[in-house]
């Protein structure tokens, strides 16, 4: 059963709706019981670092997080703001992220882009793989992803960046650390290769 963290700051319905068409359980979670059932969980995140990580903070979800993510190791995949909320910290904000991945969160400088570029990124791109992982597992290479960030998670080590992406400079899209994933885009936005991936997450 696939929990999906609700916690004020996340597209969850239609994330549930992708896996309601998929024929695939999800529920929501909104206090730490309900993560104690999940063998799979989502979080998602919209809007400001510091703003997401308040709601989080303040939901009663983190302890119970950290126990089955960390200890239980059940794996969890990051969306878009949820996924920054995995590294250490970022320059959008002054509150520690979870710290579950060795990273920072960087704003894209558009004064190093080579070309008149806007922030933020929005629209689709396509993204170019480090390596193979099942989570990227039978993707349409001619589509790409739905993008809306001014902000990205830049990794410390190589091996744990999954996909890249160019926008001015090359970001790091999709990571992964264990039973820790993280994806930059909105696959709930994506489209065929959005549903692909989060149907990789539920089997995988």
């Amino acid at each position: 059963m696939i929990a999906i963290v609700d916690y004020g700051s996340g597209n969850v319905q239609a994330i549930a709706n992708i896996y309601r068409r998929l024929d695939i359980q999800t529920f929501l979670a909104t206090s730490p019981p309900d993560l104690e059932c999940a063998d799979r969980i989502i979080l998602p995140g919209v809007g400001a670092f510091d703003q997401a990580m308040s709601h989080l903070n303040e939901s009663g979800l983190r302890a119970t997080l950290n126990k089955r993510v960390l200890e239980d190791e059940v794996p969890l995949l990051g969306i878009c703001v949820g996924m920054q909320l995995l590294a250490r910290r970022s320059d959008e904000g002054s509150l520690p992220g979870l710290g579950w991945i060795d990273a920072d969160v960087r704003r894209f400088d558009d004064s190093l882009f080579a070309q008149r570029t806007r922030l933020p990124h929005m629209g689709w791109n396509d993204i170019e793989r480090r390596r193979e992982h099942a989570l990227l597992g039978a993707l349409d290479e001619q589509c790409g992803f739905y993008f809306l960030h001014s902000f990205y998670v830049a990794c410390d080590r190589p091996q744990d960046v999954l996909a890249e992406t160019e926008y001015g400079l090359r970001f790091h899209a999709a990571v992964q650390v264990r039973n820790v994933l993280g994806v930059q885009f909105h696959p709930e936005k994506s489209h065929h290769n959005g549903v692909q991936l989060l149907k990789n997450f539920a089997l995988m």
